[in-house]
């Protein structure tokens, strides 16, 4: 029997244990950043350790940093997190991608924009969204605080492998509807936990048509269904992607190998998911996981249960409204989820030549600082602050409030994020998942309005 392409890259990496029980596995990069570092590496000096291998260790500062005034960070905590990484950093002999450095952003973009990123790596972060670089063909997944001490110290983590679940997704999308709606309609259809225990591959004519910015769109959220691995085969695209950068400097003696890594005709998958996207419409979610959403057309559903009950009564909306109802305050343009260029290419469009309604308060944050030069030099930059959006510094932001950019409570906000929990964004914070062309479309008319008859 073949095999499927997780269990390829899977298997090379086992340096000890049987199939069915904890197998240690050699990490071949660890990403780290100041919110689930700190402890780890004051475990290392308490049991003075050194830092296994410094030199496949990277860091850089997201989640806490202010997108306004960079260096001017208020907060205690936030400030305390940050000093002690850029410490940490020195003293372990661990590269950073410093405050205000060209190459600074989110964690899961740095990855990828910087060539560290790779197919048939094995790529660790203490973040759960770490899934976005399974895009490439890596298996990459989320890891604890006591994790992040074990690879620190070891370089290898314990794992259980996960069943195969295979996503065949096929079509043409519709113009005006993007990746972020397929994954949203996945999690929307099969729930948040149709991925606990497996690695989702994503497969089919859809995936291959899509970009590799797209594709971590998708992997991205592979989370929100439960799972901890998201994977795509890398081919063409990807290696195009990845050619170049900077610390890719093994591209011509990796392709191929890497030009093998596919699931073999006859692998066994333990779970099959298909899906066409020809009639797919755009999401928007209406409750406080990303399960609780509905096509654009669709009113929301009646309550089936105490959970449902809660969310309505958190959002402030009822059964059988529509997304056109939601009054609308803030719109989010940002996260490790859609704060590439294309996603800000893609808002702009919709932007440029109209004005940001009134009633709301629209804010732009490129992922990184590489995605803000670059859509400086398209004049994006020029195209959104003239409609009257916010132009900000790269970094987490409106994500997940854990910086001064926070939702006030009450209030909706069309978000191009990956959660919509409740006080994710600010307490009593109203998050409403949709994709980067939604919500360019909310901030212009104040409401979420079709995309389908804005794209042109």
């Amino acid at each position: 029997m073949g095999r499927t392409l997780f269990d390829k890259v899977w298997n090379k990496h086992v340096l000890h244990g049987n199939e069915g029980e904890p197998q240690l596995l050699y990490i071949d990069l660890h990403l780290i950043h100041e919110v689930t570092s700190p402890q780890a590496f004051e475990g290392l000096r308490i049991q003075n350790r050194s830092l296994r291998r410094p030199d496949l260790t990277f860091a850089t500062l997201d989640h806490n940093v202010p997108t306004i005034d960079i260096f001017n960070i208020k907060d205690e905590i936030a400030n305390k997190q940050i000093t002690t990484l850029q410490k940490n950093a020195k003293d372990f002999g661990v590269h950073i991608f410093d405050m205000g450095s060209d190459e600074q952003g989110i964690v899961h973009m740095v990855g990828p924009e910087t060539g560290l990123t790779q197919p048939v790596k094995t790529i660790v972060c203490g973040d759960s969204h770490t899934a976005t670089h399974g895009a490439f063909g890596a298996i990459a997944f989320g890891i604890g605080t006591s994790e992040v001490e074990h690879v620190f110290a070891t370089q290898t983590l314990w794992q259980t492998k996960p069943k195969n679940l295979k996503i065949e997704i096929n079509g043409k999308l519709p113009t005006g509807v993007y990746a972020k709606d397929i994954i949203l309609y996945l999690i929307n259809q099969y729930g948040v936990d149709f991925g606990t225990g497996y690695a989702l591959e994503f497969t089919g004519e859809t995936i291959k048509s899509l970009s590799m910015e797209a594709r971590m769109t998708i992997c991205n959220m592979a989370i929100e269904a439960g799972a901890k691995y998201g994977m795509m085969q890398p081919d063409k695209t990807t290696f195009e992607y990845v050619k170049g950068r900077p610390y890719a400097t093994n591209f011509d003696q990796s392709i191929d190998w890497w030009q093998t890594l596919y699931s073999d005709e006859d692998a066994y998958f333990d779970k099959v998911i298909e899906l066409d996207v020809s009639n797919l419409e755009p999401q928007v979610t209406w409750g406080t996981n990303p399960e609780m959403g509905v096509n654009f057309s669709s009113p929301f559903p009646e309550i089936k249960d105490s959970n449902d009950e809660r969310a309505y009564n958190y959002m402030g909306l009822k059964p059988g409204q529509k997304a056109e109802d939601i009054e609308l305050g803030y719109v989010f343009l940002g996260s490790c989820t859609n704060a590439r260029l294309s996603d800000l290419v893609e808002a702009s469009h919709i932007v440029k030549g109209n004005k940001v309604h009134p009633n709301i308060t629209a804010i732009v944050v490129p992922g990184s600082r590489t995605v803000k030069k670059e859509a400086e030099a398209l004049g994006l930059d020029v195209i959104f602050k003239e409609a009257g959006f916010e132009w900000r510094e790269p970094g987490c932001s409106m994500c997940l409030g854990m910086n001064p950019d926070q939702v006030p409570e009450g209030v909706h906000c069309a978000s191009t994020s990956n959660r919509n929990f409740e006080g994710r964004q600010g307490k009593g914070a109203r998050t409403h998942l949709v994709s980067p062309a939604m919500a360019a479309a909310a901030a212009i008319n104040g409401k979420f309005v079709d995309v389908r008859k804005v794209v042109v």
